[in-house]
């Protein structure tokens, strides 16, 4: 509840918001707000990079979309097609970007945090490298 006895604003669904949801349903790589900002744009959507960093937010917090930070630091965006725990693998060079679950990953988790007496541990892993594609261009 805020100071005015109200709860806070749940963020409706605008046209900006379906618009930038409809774009990362066919978005199948991780993509900064600036470059989905442009996308938009180019689709001749009026909407301002302000109203695409505060959906994105909003959509992050919410579990909609995974956020990943680039070797630049500028986070980047995309819609998971799973709703379970995941890891990705991203190519450096083009954005390509491949869901993994990764038991073993997860199993070295929970054992490292039990054995540090930790628990309600989360973690992410992300990898990088370069996809096939990409490979055979150099």
């Amino acid at each position: 509840m805020s100071a005015w006895g109200r709860r806070p604003e749940v963020l409706r669904m605008t046209r900006q918001r379906s618009a930038l949801t409809a774009l990362l349903e066919q978005t199948p790589d991780f993509r900064s707000a600036q470059q989905l900002h442009e996308m938009l744009r180019g689709q001749g959507e009026a909407i301002s990079l302000a109203t695409v960093y505060r959906a994105l937010q909003a959509m992050a917090e919410e579990g909609e979309v995974d956020v990943l930070r680039g070797s630049d630091s500028e986070l980047r965006y995309r819609r998971c097609r799973r709703g379970e725990h995941h890891h990705h693998l991203v190519c450096r060079s083009c954005g390509h970007t491949v869901e993994v679950t990764e038991t073993v990953v997860e199993r070295w988790a929970a054992r490292t945090a039990r054995e540090h007496g930790f628990a309600a541990v989360s973690h992410a892993v992300e990898l990088s490298g370069l996809c096939a594609s990409c490979l055979d261009k150099t």
